[in-house]
C-alpha cells in the first residue's frame, strides 16, 4: 500500500455513511416513498457508484424531474415521527461499536467526521459511541472532497496530518483527498462505492484496504499502518 511518511498514527477519523452506518434501511424507505421496488432503488444506486455519479442522481433516474429537497420536506410533514431519510443506532454496522471500543482501549484518539446533514450530528451523539469527537460537513460548512475539510480534520484533532488515519468507503471522497492532505488512509470495502472502488487500481494508493473496523487494530498492532 502507499506510504505517507514515518509519523506514527495517533488518531483515526471515520466517515459516516457506509463506514459506520448501514444505509440499507434508508434507501429502502426511499424506494417505498418513491413507489419503486427496493431492488430497483438499490440497483440504481449501485449504478451511480459504478458510473462515478452522485447518489442524488439516483432520484432523477427513478423519478425524473424530482425536487429532492422538496420531497424531503413533504415526507417530513407526512411522517413527522418517522426516520424517513435519517438513521439511528439500529443502522450501525455490527462491528462498529466493538471495533471503536477496542481502538480506544488501545489508546487511539477517535473522531467521526463526514459529509452529513445537520440532523445527523444529534443522531450520532445519541448513539453514545466510544469516540472523542463528532463533526459533520453541515456543522463546519465544509464538505469532502474539499481540501479545507481535511485541513479542518487535522485542526480539530490537534495532530499533524501524518499522525492521522482517515477511514472511508470511497476513493474520490475519502482516500485520495485525505492522502493529498498528508494523511494516511484506509479504504473500507463495504457499501456500493467501497466494493467497487476496492477493485480499482487507485485503491493501491490507500495504506490499507479493509473489510471491518477491527481490521484496523490488527494492522496497527502489527505496524502495517
Amino acid at each position: 500500500m502507499g506510504e505517507q511518511g514515518v509519523d506514527v498514527v495517533r488518531a483515526l477519523v471515520f466517515d459516516v455513511g457506509e463506514t459506520l452506518i448501514d444505509e440499507t434501511r434508508i434507501w429502502s424507505r426511499w424506494a417505498d416513498r418513491l413507489g419503486v421496488s427496493r431492488f430497483v432503488m438499490l440497483g440504481v444506486l449501485g449504478g451511480m457508484a459504478a458510473l462515478d455519479r452522485s447518489h442524488r442522481d439516483a432520484f432523477q433516474v427513478v423519478r425524473p424531474g424530482i425536487d429532492t429537497d422538496a420531497e424531503i420536506e413533504r415526507w417530513r410533514r407526512d411522517d413527522p415521527e418517522g426516520l424517513r431519510e435519517n438513521f439511528d443506532g439500529d443502522d450501525l454496522y455490527a462491528d462498529v461499536r466493538p471495533g471503536l471500543a477496542a481502538l480506544r482501549d488501545a489508546g487511539y484518539q477517535l473522531i467521526i467526521a463526514g459529509n452529513q446533514p445537520p440532523q445527523a450530528y444529534d443522531a450520532l451523539v445519541a448513539m453514545d459511541l466510544p469516540v472523542d469527537a463528532i463533526h459533520t460537513s453541515a456543522g463546519w460548512g465544509l464538505s469532502k472532497p474539499q481540501r479545507a475539510f481535511f485541513d479542518k480534520v487535522a485542526a480539530v484533532a490537534g495532530r499533524e496530518p501524518g499522525e492521522i488515519l482517515y477511514v472511508g468507503d470511497r476513493l474520490d471522497n475519502d482516500v485520495l483527498p485525505a492522502r493529498a492532505a498528508g494523511m494516511r488512509t484506509a479504504l473500507l470495502r463495504r457499501g456500493p462505492w467501497g466494493y467497487l472502488h476496492a477493485e480499482r487500481p487507485e485503491s493501491r494508493q490507500a495504506d490499507a484496504v479493509i473489510d471491518t473496523i477491527p481490521d484496523l487494530l490488527t494492522l496497527l498492532a502489527e505496524g502495517r499502518l
